[in-house]
């Protein structure tokens, strides 16, 4: 029993699609990457230009991607009268009396973790002028993407989807785990997903309802959630991003309960936004909705807005102009609220937890604002690998190991122009760089660049290459010794330097 006829017909429509290379390459590939470019910045009178050849592929872009109308008899001879009339029945499409069909759901091309998926949303305001409403049920958008690329795809028991939506965080895990449970507290939202996975001929448990009700006292061994974190007002305009819950208790809620719902070893990977005030840093904020025992948590920050910038890119987002009456009167509500709370600022980011029995929490909160593109989901695997391996052993036991240079470790020797001299130039600091991954940078001194440099796995341990240092330049070796774990400890952590012992299981 199905949900909705959406899910009836979505398998026969996306091998259509299919057929007709109705997918995300083959749409770039027919518009060409400047108009594909124009595609995604929402210019439809560039992509229409660009497909004005009556070719199958280029009708298909119009009707499902420009939503354009069209003759009823135009939409069958595209997908078939049969299809074309189920389209009308289900609502995805709508006529008017003069016989002129448009479809009125987003049902759009795009490549989840490596596979051409489609993915059954209503439409938004990128393609066709209009307000979306209170109800409206996103498809793929940038906060969705970023999700994607930060949850691993590792084979995996089972998964939940908190907030499904229209079902995209489900849909990157549907390859790889045995079951997968997605939630949701709009019955509309799960329509559509079921539509999603029945198009991707997928079987997915869906539930309805708030948070973690739908599936009080169990446990899952993979927990994704993209939630409604937009940090504001405790009320719901639009259900997709509004929680009801006042400033970021909706980020609040989900970190601080998804422990709860993770089986032995198992990992949650949320999407959250928090706020900063003066009387509080937000590392320390976010660490506190995280219990004290039980967890590894790494908690990213990847950028931060002032409540002016924030309110404006959200007002925008709902397709509201700055400049009108109405976004006047909300702008000057929300920021109200802010300044009333101490307000100054609202970070953005993951939340990545580990489940790691009766043990002290292990919680690092760090800002990562540099620029990269490589997927964040393998790096967050292999970090829960690296603290693991450092939290079963002392400072003694790290001395006694032995490392391994990560591989494309640069080190950046920075000079700057030496003013007084007035000539030439002057050594400023020095750098071990990662140059794939996370790209992250530590500074370091000479003595610690040339431990690293002596350090090999199957060579001498930490303690004996720093006293072997220590020795040929006249320093204490049992001090040297001493700076360097915590040091190493530091590069272990954001993985620029590996135990010997997981240089085989990350490799």
């Amino acid at each position: 029993m199905t949900r909705t006829p959406l899910s009836a017909l979505a398998p026969e429509l996306t091998a259509l699609f299919r057929a007709a290379g109705f997918t995300a390459g083959g749409v770039a590939g027919h518009l060409g990457p400047s108009y594909t470019e124009a595609m995604h910045r929402g210019e439809p009178a560039a992509v229409r230009y660009a497909t004005s050849d009556g070719s199958t592929l280029s009708r298909l872009i119009r009707v499902f991607i420009l939503r354009d109308p069209v003759p009823a008899t135009e939409l069958a001879d595209l997908v078939g009268a049969t299809l074309a009339t189920r389209l009308l029945d289900a609502g995805a499409a709508v006529a008017d009396l003069n016989g002129t069909v448009q479809m009125v759901l987003d049902i759009r091309p795009h490549v989840i973790v490596g596979d051409n998926r489609w993915v059954f949303s209503d439409a938004d305001a990128a393609m066709t002028e209009h307000v979306p409403g209170p109800e409206h049920v996103l498809g793929v958008g940038a906060a969705s993407l970023s999700l994607l690329q930060s949850t691993p795809v590792t084979p995996v028991g089972s998964v939940l989807d908190l907030g499904t939506g229209s079902g995209v965080q489900a849909l990157g895990q549907v390859g790889v785990a045995e079951s997968v449970t997605a939630t949701d507290v709009h019955p509309r939202a799960l329509d559509l997903a079921e539509a999603t996975f029945a198009g991707a001929g997928t079987q997915v448990e869906l539930l309805e309802g708030p948070w973690f009700e739908p599936v009080a006292g169990r446990r899952f061994d993979r927990i994704v959630a993209n939630p409604p974190f937009v940090v504001g007002l405790p009320e719901v305009g639009h259900v997709y991003r509004d929680s009801g819950l006042n400033l970021d208790g909706a980020s609040e809620l989900v970190v601080s309960q998804a422990p709860e719902h993770l089986a032995e070893g198992g990992t949650a990977h949320l999407l959250a936004a928090w706020v900063h005030t003066h009387t509080q840093s937000w590392a320390a904020r976010v660490a506190s909705w995280l219990p004290d025992r039980g967890v590894a948590a790494w908690i990213i920050e990847r950028d931060v807005a002032d409540p002016a910038h924030y309110v404006g890119t959200w007002l925008r987002d709902e397709s509201l102009d700055p400049r009108s009456p109405g976004a006047d009167a909300r702008t000057g509500s929300w920021l109200a609220h802010f300044a009333e709370h101490g307000v100054t600022g609202i970070g953005f980011g993951f939340v990545a937890i580990r489940e790691i029995g009766d043990q002290p929490s292990d919680i690092m909160a760090e800002a990562m604002p540099q620029a990269f593109t490589d997927p964040l989901g393998p790096e967050i695997e292999e970090y829960f690998l690296r603290t693991a391996w450092l939290r079963e052993r002392n400072a003694q036991e790290l001395a006694d190991a032995t490392f391994l240079t990560r591989p494309g470790l640069a080190r950046e020797n920075i000079a700057v122009a030496d003013l007084d001299a007035g000539v030439g130039f002057t050594p400023a600091t020095l750098r071990l760089t990662r140059t794939e991954g996370p790209r992250w940078s530590h500074e370091v001194d000479e003595h610690l660049a040339a431990i690293v440099a002596g350090l090999h796995p199957q060579g001498l341990s930490l303690a004996e290459t720093a006293g072997l240092y220590a020795m040929a330049n006249g320093l204490d070796e049992e001090e040297l010794v001493r700076a360097a774990v915590p040091a190493i400890v530091d590069l272990v952590r954001h993985g620029l330097m590996l135990p010997a012992e997981l240089a085989q299981v990350v490799a």
